[in-house]
């Protein structure tokens, strides 16, 4: 097992994410940028064999070359997926990366935002831009999630909404009486209406499905007017409805369902913030927390 027959088995890996993982194009497009890289790194290196001893000299490379633990612990995730799905497929005897220990990775903190400084950023007359940002925040979606909303999706009456989230996996939210007011309003005033249920819910201007880019300037537009905010992406919404949640009680397993996480590990993050928090306005306003 060399480079060039890695290479050859690139677009075989690509065609069994799409079909047999019903992973995203973004999700897909990652994937073969690892594998393409690590093949590119073997043809510099001119090596003429991959074992574990290659995959784990390969890992250290990019530790040594200051790549962070995080993205060097999803390229060696994309090289174990690559050869186990090869060997699934029986075109390798072995995966050389299964036993190769995954690099310990930072903890990072997501930041997020008050409520009084949602509240702020929510202060817009674009009746567009209000029903994004309301959406966004009162259901905690992926950015992704929020431009593939077609209006069929969407249940006014009932005030929900139904997502498809990472893996192709759908999930029906809660809309909220402020985010179905906003998006009344919009709906009100969009430019092309019909009876379409797959019509984008969310247009750009030219008429089209608004697309993540754009959503990204749209979101960044109106929390820079936020004094002190800690982000200016989509994403900070997503963080700041997980931990609002927590703050007033929601059970974990519940926000882990809401956000469309697999595994409540990744959700457990939240805690550190809303923990930390509270110590903060322990020490604050307890009269024996300090001297």
């Amino acid at each position: 097992m060399n480079a060039a027959y890695l290479k050859d088995k690139i677009t075989i890996f690509v065609d069994y994410l799409r079909k047999e993982k019903n992973y995203s194009e973004n999700t897909v497009r990652a994937y073969q940028r690892d594998i393409e890289m690590f093949v590119g790194f073997l043809t510099d290196e001119n090596i003429v064999e991959v074992d574990t001893n290659v995959v784990s000299y390969y890992i250290a490379f990019l530790l040594k070359h200051g790549l962070d633990t995080t993205t060097v612990a999803r390229k060696l995730s994309s090289l174990k997926s690559f050869f186990k799905a090869l060997k699934r497929l029986g075109m390798l005897d072995d995966n050389p990366a299964e036993m190769i220990r995954t690099p310990k990775k930072k903890k990072h903190l997501p930041g997020f935002l008050t409520y009084e400084q949602i509240e702020d950023s929510l202060k817009i007359e674009d009746p567009r831009d209000a029903a994004i940002m309301e959406v966004l925040y009162s259901c905690g979606l992926r950015a992704s999630e929020l431009t593939g909303l077609s209006d069929g999706d969407v249940d006014l009456r009932q005030e929900e909404v139904r997502v498809m989230g990472k893996g192709g996996k759908e999930r029906i939210l809660p809309l909220g009486t402020r985010a179905r007011d906003a998006i009344r309003r919009y709906l009100g005033v969009r430019k092309s209406i019909g009876g379409d249920q797959k019509k984008p819910l969310f247009l750009n201007y030219r008429g089209g499905r608004l697309t993540t880019r754009s959503l990204q300037r749209i979101v960044r537009k109106h929390l820079l007017r936020v004094a002190r905010a800690s982000g200016t992406n989509p994403h900070i919404l997503r963080h700041s409805f997980a931990t609002h949640l927590l703050e007033r009680g929601a059970d974990l397993r519940a926000v882990q369902e809401l956000l469309g996480h697999a595994s409540l590990s990744t959700v457990q993050i939240y805690t550190h913030l809303t923990t930390k928090r509270l110590k903060d306005i322990y020490n604050k306003a307890h009269p024996r927390a300090e001297e």
